[in-house]
Parts: structure tokens; C-alpha cells; sequence
């Protein structure tokens, strides 16, 4: 779908998409010249029309959802992690990758808005997309602490961290907190898969999002063994987080981008 034909099959959800794109971007481009006040403003801004156009395609007749949606979806989780955790942490910086993150997937949802379902196949497949997306969203939070950890540690080695800067310490703690409930979540996504598979009309079947997401899973549980028995951290359990958060996203995002944009099938 390209843009023309966006704007005339849902202009409503094509206005509030585009004026949420052009906030995060403002804010990406001129964050560090905007006072906290218009930081906050715009951000709020971005956050709720994000939130509005993300709720015109789940609670629209008919519902859509795809791989687009879904990355929408978490980037707004995201961001709503940031703005509470902003509060209680004023020392994290990560408001620039947050807003591309948000113009590129709010852009991406109103091009590819997914799948039309007409009549949801079981009253249980709302609460299977809910606990996979928060626990994208759960994961991607640790994702982005984990790069905030490397970026700390990187600039203690080379003497060029500030007193203003987020302790190490407290980035690490944070990381596997996340991991941990994402980990909860998936666990969870992958039980009410395999429970409710008849009532989605198929049975359990290892195609391609159900490997990538146990390899996800699996990757996951050992970090966390890891951590717990062995004490793993630094480098080599944020490449264990990036590989595994991999793996999720190549689960549902991944196979939905294929057949939607490559197979251009439903």
C-alpha cells in the first residue's frame, strides 16, 4: 500500500499518524535546543496521537493487526517505559532513538495497517496478541537499558562518563528486571498459544514464529539462569539479550513482513 492510497482508505487514522510522525521527528531533530518544558509537550503530544492512531486499527471495524501494528505498538510501549522511567530516573538520555523509533513505526503501521479480521476467530486471540506485544515491548525495554549500559561502560573506560549520568549499576539492575518480565510474558504467550490452538481453529504447529519464538524464549531463560548462577553480565549478556530479542522479532514481526510485503498474502 503506498501513501495515496493510505490517506484515502483511512484519513482520519492518516492525519493523527502523520501529526504523531512530525512530533517524533521535531523532537528527534531539535531535542537538545528545546527547553524541559516543550521536551515534555511535545513528547506528550507524540505520545497520545501515537496512542490514537494505534487504537484506530485495534478497535476499528475491521480490526487490523500485522507485523507494522505490532511494531507500533511496542515502540509506543517503549516510549511509555521511557516517560514513566524519565521521572523516576532523570538522568536517562535516550530520547532521540525513541522518537525515530516512533516516526518510523507509526509511519510503517499507516502504510502496511495488516491483516483485516472481520470476526476474530476466538474471544482468546485479543489476550494472545496482548501478552505478545508487552512482551515485545518488555524486551525491547531491555533491549534499549542495554545499550545504555555498553554506552555508560564504554565512556567509564575511556574517563569520559559525568556525575549526571546514570550509574552503571542501576542500568544493569534495570536491563534484567525487564528481561525477567519479558521472559514472564513470553512464557505466558507461548502457554496460551499452545492452550488455546484449537480455538484459534489450528492445532500446534512448529512453523517458523513459533521456532524463532522458543529460540527467543530459550535464549532468555538461560540469560537469566545465567545471571542468577553465574553472574553474567556486561558485553557478553547483552549480546545473549540482542540475540535472543532477535529471535522474538523475527518470530511474529518477521513472518508477518514476509507474507504481507514479500508474499503479499493475508
Amino acid at each position: 500500500m503506498n501513501l495515496l492510497a493510505a490517506l484515502v482508505a483511512n484519513p482520519s487514522a492518516a492525519v493523527l499518524s502523520s501529526v504523531a510522525a512530525l512530533s517524533y521527528a521535531a523532537l528527534a531533530w531539535a531535542h537538545l535546543r528545546m527547553s524541559a518544558m516543550q521536551v515534555r509537550v511535545v513528547i506528550g503530544a507524540a505520545w497520545l496521537l501515537h496512542l490514537l492512531a494505534v487504537a484506530q486499527g485495534l478497535l476499528g471495524d475491521p480490526v487490523r493487526f500485522g507485523f507494522a501494528p505490532a511494531l507500533s505498538i511496542t515502540a509506543w510501549l517503549l516510549l511509555t517505559v521511557y516517560l514513566v522511567e524519565s521521572r523516576l530516573y532523570p538522568q536517562l538520555r535516550a530520547r532521540w532513538p525513541l522518537a525515530a523509533l516512533g516516526a518510523l513505526t507509526v509511519l510503517l503501521a499507516l502504510l502496511f495497517p495488516g491483516t483485516a479480521y472481520p470476526a476474530l476467530q476466538s474471544p482468546w486471540l485479543p489476550l494472545h496478541w496482548a501478552l505478545g506485544i508487552a512482551s515485545y515491548g518488555l524486551i525491547g525495554a531491555a533491549v534499549v537499558h542495554a545499550w545504555m549500559m555498553q554506552r555508560a561502560e564504554r565512556a567509564m573506560r575511556l574517563g569520559s562518563s559525568s556525575e549526571s549520568s546514570m550509574p552503571l549499576l542501576m542500568l544493569e539492575r534495570l536491563t534484567f528486571r525487564f528481561v525477567g518480565a519479558g521472559f514472564a510474558l513470553l512464557t505466558a504467550t507461548l502457554v496460551a498459544g499452545g492452550l488455546f490452538a484449537e480455538a484459534f481453529r489450528h492445532a500446534w504447529v512448529w512453523d517458523h514464529k513459533t521456532v524463532f519464538s522458543v529460540l527467543s524464549w530459550f535464549i532468555m531463560g538461560v540469560l537469566l539462569w545465567g545471571r542468577w548462577r553465574m553472574g553474567w553480565r556486561g558485553r557478553m549478556a547483552a549480546r545473549m539479550l540482542y540475540l535472543g530479542a532477535g529471535f522474538l522479532l523475527l518470530g511474529y514481526v518477521g513472518s508477518r513482513f514476509v507474507i504481507e510485503v514479500v508474499l503479499q498474502r493475508a
